[in-house]
């Protein structure tokens, strides 16, 4: 008996001295190191990609950006790390990154067993196709069995595969390549009749096509693609802060609080306008930050629809209408959980 209850003390002192390890605060580390490390895409026009000085764009840079000034009053103040989809999950439980802003899909497997939490959705998405103009091809539902140029370990593969079997389609001649350019460029080499991905990539790697308009996207949307950013697991302040720079940035969209007019906003006399600006009560001590942490988001980045009119809406090469994106006052989905 004596051993045992040993063996028991012995265990828990094990656990005492294995938790601070397993559950340390990021944002105190980050806040020592002077940036947030972010883990973006290959490059993906509109969504993450950098220009030939590495300059580094899009809807997920300034969701990343907008954390950077929450925490230091400073957009810039970000480390962008280019990852494949083979290993953007893997690189962020393993604390190579802080957080991961990657057109990641959220799905209840990534969210439950692979260390990772997705804090919200910054783009409702779907999966579709892209076909060549001259191939006379119109739906889908023609693709009976096409070569299709597929990117492998991603949630399009098996969509794909569900989608074919639904409908009776043979599904023979599927193509997985290990990463994004790799199953692009096949396309383009005409291996393959179709390339399918989400909906939003699909309109932004065409952008980069020899000649955008040879090429077409099939009306069909064949699954639900909720993109969004994902922290590690274990960590409820660095979680909360992601979570609600999110929200704070949609939020500030719905309420009309702008870049340009978030000065003038500050003598506003709304209680959730105050509220989200730091103006009554103090929202930022809870998760480490000033009560201005919303301010500085707005100030340094804009609002949710800014970002989205300047990186992918319908003035952009991706002239994506907002659709589901759209607030839920303007017929969307987006929307930001209350700052009270």
């Amino acid at each position: 008996m004596k051993k045992h209850l040993f063996s028991l003390a012995a265990a828990a002192s094990l656990v005492v001295v294995a938790a601070p390890a397993a559950f340390a605060d990021l944002l105190d580390d980050v806040k020592a190191r002077g940036y947030v490390q972010c883990g973006v895409t290959e490059g993906v026009p509109g969504f993450s990609n950098p220009d030939d000085a590495a300059n580094w764009t899009g809807l997920e840079v300034d969701y990343c950006r907008g954390m950077a000034a929450a925490i230091f009053d400073n957009p810039d103040a970000v480390r962008y790390t280019p990852l494949t989809t083979s290993v953007r999950i893997e690189s962020l439980s393993n604390g190579n990154i802080d957080v991961l802003s990657r057109t990641t899909t959220w799905t209840m497997s990534r969210d439950t067993d692979l260390g990772v939490s997705f804090v919200g959705v910054t783009y409702y998405d779907g999966q579709g196709f892209v076909v060549r103009a001259a191939d006379g091809i119109a739906s889908a539902l023609d693709l009976d069995g096409a070569a299709v140029c597929i990117q492998a370990g991603t949630t399009t593969e098996l969509n794909a595969t569900d989608y074919f079997a639904a409908n009776g389609l043979d599904a023979s001649n599927f193509l997985t390549f290990n990463s994004r350019p790799e199953t692009i460029q096949a396309y383009l080499d005409g291996r393959c009749d179709t390339y399918t991905t989400d909906a939003s990539g699909l309109a932004a790697d065409r952008t980069k096509f020899p000649v955008p308009a040879d090429h077409i996207i099939l009306p069909e949307i064949i699954s639900k693609e909720p993109l969004g950013p994902s922290v590690r697991q274990g960590d409820t302040r660095w979680f909360n802060l992601a979570r609600w720079t999110l929200y704070a940035w949609i939020g500030a969209e719905e309420l009309g609080v702008t870049s340009e007019n978030v000065d003038e906003m500050l003598g506003s006399d709304n209680p959730e306008i105050m509220r989200l600006l730091g103006v009554e009560g103090d929202f930022g001590a809870p998760i480490g930050l000033t009560a201005d942490w919303a301010y500085r988001i707005i100030k340094h980045v804009g609002n949710y629809g800014e970002s989205y009119e300047a990186n992918v809406g319908p003035n952009t090469a991706l002239a994506l209408d907002r659709g589901l994106n759209a607030l839920w006052t303007n017929g969307g989905i987006q929307y930001p959980m209350p700052i009270r």
